[in-house]
Parts: C-alpha cells; sequence; structure tokens
C-alpha cells in the first residue's frame, strides 16, 4: 500500500483549519486567518505519530497534547475559561464533523439485504469529504446560531396560585407584549387559560386594557401568590388569561418585554 505525505499532510491541514474556523466563527474569536493557518500546519504534523510504536493511550496523550498547543497558536491564552471553552467546542465541532463523515461513508460503503449488512467494497473519495465539510460545519453553525437565538428566549417558569396549586410550564420572552395595568402598574404576563380552568377558583379578577393591531378590550388577570422566573422570584406580576394557544413550540406562557432586563442575566 503506498502512502502519500504530502496529500496526507494537506488533508490533515484542511480538516484542522476548517475546525479551527469554526471554533473562531461559533466563539467570535478576533484572530487573523494566518494564526489559525500556523495552528492548522502544526495540528496536521500529528500524522508522524502513526508511524511510531507507541499505544493508544500515548497516540490519545499526543494528540490531546497537539489539540491544546495548536488552540494555543490560533487564539492564545487569555485565562482558563477562555481556553476550556475553546478546546471544548473544537472537540465537539470535530465530534459533529467526523461523526457525519464517518456516516455518510459507511452509507456508501455497505449494502443492506434484510437485516444483514455488508462491506460492498464503496467508499466516498477522500478529496469529496474535503469539498464537503465546509458546507457540513456551515450548516452546523447557522442552525447553532438559529438555536441560540431562538431558545435564549426561553424561561422556566412556576407560578403558585392563592389556593397554592403550582404550574410549572414554558414561557417565552415576547418583544411584542408590553401589556402593564394602569392602576397597579404590575406587568402582565399571558398564559393558556386552559392550564389552570379546572385548578384554580378565579374570583375577582382584574380587568387590564389591552390594544393590539385592529382590536382593543379588556383582558382578565389574576394576582397570583408567586411567580417564579428560572428559580428567581418576581412580585410585581398579574397573569392574564389567554384563550390562544400560543404558536410556539411547548410554550404555554408569554412573558413582558418589560422583563427582558431583569430575566436577562438569569441564564448566564
Amino acid at each position: 500500500m503506498t502512502i502519500y505525505i504530502d496529500l496526507v499532510l494537506f488533508l490533515n491541514f484542511a480538516f484542522d483549519f476548517l475546525l479551527l474556523a469554526a471554533v473562531k466563527i461559533i466563539l467570535k474569536r478576533n484572530v487573523s486567518a494566518w494564526r489559525l493557518i500556523l495552528g492548522a500546519i502544526f495540528g496536521s504534523l500529528s500524522i508522524f505519530l502513526l508511524f511510531l510504536k507507541i499505544n493508544n493511550l500515548e497516540l490519545f496523550s499526543f494528540k490531546l497534547l497537539i489539540s491544546i498547543v495548536m488552540l494555543l497558536i490560533s487564539f492564545g491564552f487569555r485565562n482558563i475559561r477562555v481556553f476550556f471553552k475553546n478546546f471544548i467546542t473544537l472537540y465537539f465541532v470535530s465530534a459533529m464533523l467526523g461523526g457525519f463523515l464517518y456516516f455518510l461513508n459507511n452509507s456508501f460503503a455497505y449494502k443492506k439485504e434484510g437485516l444483514i449488512f455488508f462491506h460492498k467494497g464503496l467508499s466516498i473519495n477522500i478529496i469529496f469529504l474535503v469539498l464537503i465539510s465546509p458546507l457540513v460545519i456551515y450548516i452546523y453553525i447557522k442552525e447553532q446560531k438559529v438555536l441560540k437565538n431562538e431558545f435564549s428566549n426561553y424561561y422556566q417558569l412556576k407560578i403558585i396560585f392563592t389556593n397554592n396549586y403550582t404550574l410549572n410550564i414554558t414561557g417565552y420572552l415576547d418583544t411584542g407584549n408590553n401589556l402593564k395595568d394602569p392602576i397597579t402598574n404590575k406587568i402582565v404576563i399571558l398564559l393558556n387559560k386552559k392550564l389552570i380552568e379546572s385548578k384554580v377558583n378565579i374570583r375577582s379578577p382584574i380587568y387590564v386594557p389591552f390594544w393590539a393591531l385592529n382590536t382593543h378590550g379588556l383582558i382578565k388577570c389574576l394576582k397570583p401568590k408567586e411567580v417564579y422566573i428560572e428559580n428567581k422570584l418576581f412580585k410585581n406580576i398579574l397573569i392574564g388569561l389567554s384563550d390562544n394557544n400560543f404558536n410556539l413550540n411547548g410554550v404555554d406562557c408569554l412573558l413582558n418585554n418589560l422583563l427582558k432586563e431583569e430575566i436577562g442575566c438569569l441564564k448566564k
């Protein structure tokens, strides 16, 4: 079997550079492309470990050390927390890309007949894998940004009503909800009323005026005993009972945009 060292070095360099570039983009690290190139060049030298007579544990240790030096070359060292985040992100992206390429290669290399899989002598060209890898990483980064932006506005709530009925739900910070009781000055969060219809006896509700697109009116509100958002107690809140099912995944409550500053740091 013939091994072309220059090709293997180039492939390792290409994959290492893609991984380092992904870390830079995901974590928004302000480093130059030249530092990533130098880090990838150092990382590609790990291929020479395959020619050494060492066991698997020693090989893993050397690769771990090389990845640490590769990160230090590319991003420098500010503090242990920043470095650890770089390190974890590098290995998460590496596992994602490696797992996808392994799956893709096996999908072409194995044939299924009934419950039996057997190798049919095919494998994806390594050059094709290098070409498709940037696309895979691009899609991964894009989806991570979408998930981060979307789920950063999701919060865990615990609402305790005056009869001590406790409701644990997921709320969504709705930038369009700025509803406030003009008399008590309390902030209103909107809850799907079906969740408490048979659990809470609605007595002496508070009616709060609202104005929405092409409509206005009064919304029935309750004064809860306690409201916890991400385990922090909030007292200045009314529960507005909504007839609508919120068109959001797993959400039963729309939080008020006026809470944004108070709850924005709860997940950090």
